[in-house]
């Protein structure tokens, strides 16, 4: 069974959040409002921090680069998920739904990577300040995203590779709203051992790496502020790491409940909403955390609304 052609089955039926009819039109509705907030929120942080001379920075550079992987969670799972709760059969082909896993995966990977990546900027920026221009150049900045990118999708090439080379005989009915790791291995007839150690090597391999980075990063920034002796200067370090500490918390949260659980305790409406949480939720709260609990942010936004009459 096994060696058969994996596409056998040429298309998925997707169940999605809920089959009470009832509800279907409250969370269109819910939904599509989440995803309107999350565009408008993280395109206008994009542009923001574009026509913000102060905003030119590497902290800001990276988290435009966070609002664009926000972004495109939108693109990944808004327009689809919003048509299946109208669709009597919501069904995707193998292509599509294999497709949208890969998106899927390295998103989720390269924004781990960002938030890391953000954490050691915090660090330098805080803990080293004289040598944080020196460090923290262009070039440097580039390059730290670029791996971030391409870790993402080796990360999700791997485990995308992995699901292509399965047989899926039938069923074909996924009991979630988008192509996930877990339901697909569910559905296959072949023998998933593999595929789940691949799981677990690299993508845990890849949350601790992060995590622990973000972790040693923050050890150092704490060692580093009870230093300063002035609480203006206490109190500014901490503000431009609150934000930074919330969407971490939000994230690695949300996706250490969904992937770092025994299996025993496996429940796949659980995962929906955990899911729904950091593919559609955490994309939208980005930007009103980052913006909210940011000073420079406000002022520029400030600056930008005041500029707009001129332009009119």
């Amino acid at each position: 069974m096994a060696t058969e052609n994996s596409t056998v089955v040429t298309e998925f039926l997707l169940l999605g959040l809920t089959d009470h009819a009832e509800l279907k039109v409250l969370l269109f509705i819910l939904f599509l409002i989440i995803y309107i907030i999350s565009l408008v929120g993280n395109v206008g942080m994009i542009v923001l921090i574009r026509i913000s001379p102060k905003l030119h920075t590497p902290m800001y550079f990276f988290l435009s680069c966070l609002s664009l992987v926000d972004a495109c969670y939108c693109f990944v799972f808004g327009p689809e998920m919003l048509l299946n709760f109208f669709e009597e059969k919501a069904t995707i082909s193998f292509a599509a739904c294999i497709l949208q896993y890969f998106v899927f995966a390295e998103l989720i990977t390269t924004e781990g990577f960002f938030l890391a990546v953000m954490a050691f900027d915090r660090y330098m920026a805080i803990a080293n300040p004289l040598l944080y221009m020196v460090v923290m150049t262009k070039k440097v900045c580039a390059i730290l995203v670029i791996g971030s990118c391409i870790g993402g999708i080796i990360n999700s090439l791997t485990h995308t590779i992995g699901l292509v080379r399965l047989s899926y005989c039938g069923p074909n009915v996924i009991s979630h709203f988008f192509c996930d790791v877990p339901p697909l291995l569910e559905l296959s007839c072949s023998d998933t051992s593999g595929n789940e150690l691949l799981l677990l090597i690299f993508s845990g391999v890849i949350a601790i790496m992060t995590f622990l980075t973000v972790i040693i990063s923050y050890i150092f920034i704490v060692v580093a502020i009870l230093r300063i002796r002035s609480a203006a200067g206490t109190r500014k370090a901490f503000s431009t790491c609150a934000s930074h500490l919330t969407a971490v918390t939000l994230f690695y949260g949300s996706v250490s409940f969904s992937y770092i659980q025994p299996s025993s305790q496996y429940s796949m409406d659980q995962e929906k909403v955990v899911s729904v949480f950091y593919t559609i939720v955490i994309p939208m709260l980005n930007p009103l955390i980052y913006s909210l609990r940011n000073k420079e942010v406000k002022d520029a936004v400030k600056r930008a609304i005041e500029l707009k009459p001129s332009f009119c």
